[in-house]
């Protein structure tokens, strides 16, 4: 998993779970254009499907979406065409819209390109790191220990974790490609925490990777970050085991129900 410090680190990941930031939808969200009803209707959609307020398979009615935002049809029709772009929605002719189930592949390449970059930043910690940067760490570790059972309170602290560790590197403004960029992961990772008993094991991992950058630098930091960022895939496939019906399995059209159901 992940998270980040207090403070002004906790403040600027707090953004990160839902709409992508300027910089973020330059890189890898897809940009709805200037502000307007449908990049907000965009930015909510966007959100309560990467936190799982709608789950994977879900079917999306547009115009229900339409009343429940208090917009017209169409920019929740634009919304759910910039969603389909990120892989986030499928549509289908005649059948309907419906959230993407959760597609390992995607993971793994999100996986890939965050932990390239959250690895290399780690190079470039300096020798004696900003002390602020480094008290705001360590408090933001000390709130992670007191939100046992939050776990959306959890996933925003971790972010801000991560986020902290790229600004000790002097790498922040790489942040919202990141955030842009692991829509996919973030949607598997918020699936595993709901497997896990405790966060407490994540919280540790994050207090031994600051001890270890602190105290060794990036040499001994960088395997325990990797082992650390890594375990998302075990979580998800305790996941998938329980509820395959949350994963692509494959490429073909469900049948619209109350409930999707996918052949």
């Amino acid at each position: 998993m992940t998270a980040a410090a207090a403070g002004s680190t906790g403040g600027t990941a707090g953004r990160a779970g839902g709409e992508p930031g300027a910089g973020a939808r330059q890189r890898g969200a897809a940009d709805p254009g200037p502000r307007s009803a449908g990049r907000v209707v965009y930015g909510e959609l966007r959100r309560r499907v990467v936190t799982l307020d709608l789950q994977p398979g879900a079917p999306l009615s547009e115009n229900e979406l339409a009343a429940e935002l208090g917009v017209s049809r169409t920019p929740v029709r634009d919304a759910l065409m910039l969603l389909q772009q990120e892989g986030l929605v499928q549509i289908f002719p005649r059948i309907g819209s419906f959230v993407s189930r959760v597609d390992p592949q995607r993971v793994a390449d999100a996986q890939f390109l965050r932990e390239a970059v959250e690895l290399a930043s780690l190079d470039d910690v300096p020798a004696e790191p900003d002390p602020r940067v480094t008290a705001e760490l360590q408090e933001n570790i000390a709130l992670q220990r007191l939100v046992e059972g939050d776990h959306e309170e959890f996933f925003r602290l971790d972010e801000a974790f991560h986020q902290g560790l790229m600004r000790l590197a002097g790498h922040e403004g790489t942040w919202p490609s990141v955030v842009a960029a692991k829509a996919h992961l973030d949607r598997a990772r918020r699936l595993g925490l709901s497997e896990v008993g405790s966060v407490q094991v994540f919280v540790e991992q994050h207090a031994h990777v600051l001890d270890a950058l602190l105290r060794g630098g990036a040499s001994e930091a960088r395997p325990l970050m990797r082992t650390h960022l890594r375990t998302v895939f075990d979580d998800i496939e305790r996941v998938r085991s329980r509820s395959p019906e949350l994963f692509a399995a494959n490429t073909g059209a469900p049948t619209r129900r109350s409930v999707a159901v996918w052949e």
